[in-house]
């Protein structure tokens, strides 16, 4: 099968597991919709094709294809594996209402808009620690993103005393908050690996083509190291909490993707 048709294949699995949460999530009557297994299982059905993309993408060739959308597409394939292999265990597969549809998103650029933007076969190992650590740290905040966006829509509807079907649906506020920590968490530990990866491997973290990368990933690890020093000291947690997990998020999105945007789709440099 060509690449193509995977691609569309697996964008169908996606959109299908994501159509099954939302059914859960907003339909009134439960009796004739599917259970957590069945999505799921159409989510790591999507995943098993999403790791034959990447694989073909990014790894095919000598070196690493890092282009901008097939960056995406490594970025979100890891989203989605620690999602749904966190929902065997713990209750967060209602976030696969935004990030199955998010990921077949990806999974469509990369397909419609194939580029190329290797990192060289003689790159050092080192090297590709630090890339590995960035994409596992950007895709534990982008989880963490998505259960902000879920905690301030929950938080909302119980200050007006208004739990619709949506939100009834959710756990309670206090283990959405302990999930949300828990990532940015372990979030946190990745990002700081990263940067010190950094600075320890690359030549100079501060170069023309990395230095925007540099500040803003160091910007965005000191909003989530100040959010977790607010919880630990001073209980910061509902508004307080999601106002910074997002701003921490966009800027590390704009350290990255950003960058990449200007450079690959305005600027045309392809650049890894």
């Amino acid at each position: 099968m060509s690449h193509t048709l995977i691609s569309y294949i697996a964008i169908l699995l996606y959109l299908t597991g994501g159509f099954i949460i939302s059914l859960r999530l907003f339909r009134r009557d439960k009796s004739f919709v599917p259970g957590r297994t069945p999505a799921l299982a159409i989510g790591f059905a999507g995943l098993l094709l999403h790791t034959w993309l990447i694989y073909d993408a990014v790894f095919g060739e000598p070196g690493l294809n890092l282009a901008f959308f097939n960056a995406l597409a490594l970025t979100s394939w890891t989203v989605v594996a620690l999602f749904l292999v966190s929902s065997l265990t713990k209750p967060v597969e209602n976030l696969g209402i935004v990030i199955l549809p998010l990921a077949a998103l990806t999974l469509f650029l990369e397909a419609r808009y194939p580029s190329l933007g290797f990192m060289r076969e003689s790159v050092g190992w080192p090297i590709k620690i630090h890339v590995l650590l960035s994409m596992l740290a950007y895709s534990l905040l982008t989880l963490a993103s998505v259960q902000a966006i879920l905690l301030a829509i929950q938080d909302h509807h119980l200050h007006k005393r208004q739990p619709v079907g949506f939100v009834r649906a959710l756990p309670p506020l206090q283990t959405m908050e302990s999930l949300l920590f828990e990532m940015i968490g372990s979030g946190f530990l990745l990002l700081t690996l990263a940067l010190i990866s950094g600075f320890a491997f690359l030549e100079d973290m501060f170069a023309q083509h990395l230095v925007h990368k540099t500040v803003l990933s160091t910007l965005a690890w000191m909003v989530f190291g100040a959010l977790l020093l607010g919880r630990l000291r001073y209980g910061w947690r509902g508004r307080t909490a999601i106002i910074w997990t997002l701003s921490g998020f966009v800027i590390l999105i704009l350290a990255y993707f950003g960058s990449k945007a200007v450079l690959e789709l305005i600027l045309q440099r392809p650049q890894a």
